[in-house]
């Protein structure tokens, strides 16, 4: 079933689809860091809410520009983690802006929303027509450290969604505990090794470390700090030993 979706989506986006049906948009997926950057949602309703909720904790400064928020919100701007201006839109809104939602319920002003951020060169988001602004947003799986990212290139929301909740049934917890115990090791690693060279040689070795399928079996203890530094230690004195 999953590869089944895969296929079909990936056909729709094909340009020589011989059914004429219209290309998809060709997305580039990246991860921002928007800690301290200026994301503005224009619109304070469920579709904003949806937009503004996964932005709290990347310690990005939300505003949100809107006569009226949701409950969800208004609690969030109450407790401090969100700016809210209560009024409507106006035009002027984007400046210094980093990352801009246009969520209101007005096709109108969402476009209007576009315009400036366009204007300015500002990456948008358009709710209401994906299509209209510079980029989507994907469905998400996250666990920790492992973030699973997932977009049908806006033809089907509902399958992204589908799509994203079967790896978190198939993937999630063992994958969950390989990328917590990599980033521990890769952590430590950064603070005791500084030569690059020898750092690549440790992250390869990590990489060909048969740990994922030991968690899979059940068969994995966690590494605690002492053992992921005895273990860095060792992998340094085989170098030494090389040379």
């Amino acid at each position: 079933m999953l590869y089944a979706l895969l296929y079909e989506f990936m056909h729709r986006a094909c340009d020589c689809d011989p059914r004429g049906v219209k290309p998809l948009a060709y997305y580039v997926p990246f991860m921002l860091n928007l800690r301290g950057r200026r994301c503005v949602t224009v619109g304070g309703g469920h579709v904003a809410e949806r937009k503004v909720i996964p932005l709290l904790d990347s310690g990005a400064d939300i505003v949100v520009i809107s006569p009226e928020l949701t409950g969800t919100l208004h609690q969030r701007y109450e407790e401090g983690r969100l700016h809210w201006m209560k009024r409507k839109y106006q035009s002027g809104d984007l400046n210094d802006a980093f990352l801009v939602f246009a969520a209101t319920n007005q096709s109108e002003v969402n476009d209007a929303v576009v315009q400036e951020a366009n204007s300015l060169n500002i990456p948008v988001n358009h709710t209401g027509d994906g299509e209209k602004g510079s980029f989507i947003t994907p469905s998400v799986l996250r666990r920790q450290e492992l973030i699973v990212a997932v977009s049908t290139s806006g033809a089907g929301p509902r399958a992204s969604r589908d799509l994203c909740r079967n790896i978190n049934e198939h993937y999630g917890d063992d994958y969950e505990a390989y990328i917590h115990f990599l980033n521990s090791v890769r952590s430590e690693v950064k603070k005791m090794v500084r030569n690059d060279e020898l750092r690549k040689k440790i992250f390869r070795l990590l990489s060909e470390m048969d740990v994922l399928s030991q968690i899979s079996a059940g068969a994995f203890r966690e590494w605690d700090q002492d053992r992921i530094r005895n273990w860095i230690e060792q992998v340094i004195a085989g170098r030494q030993e090389e040379k």
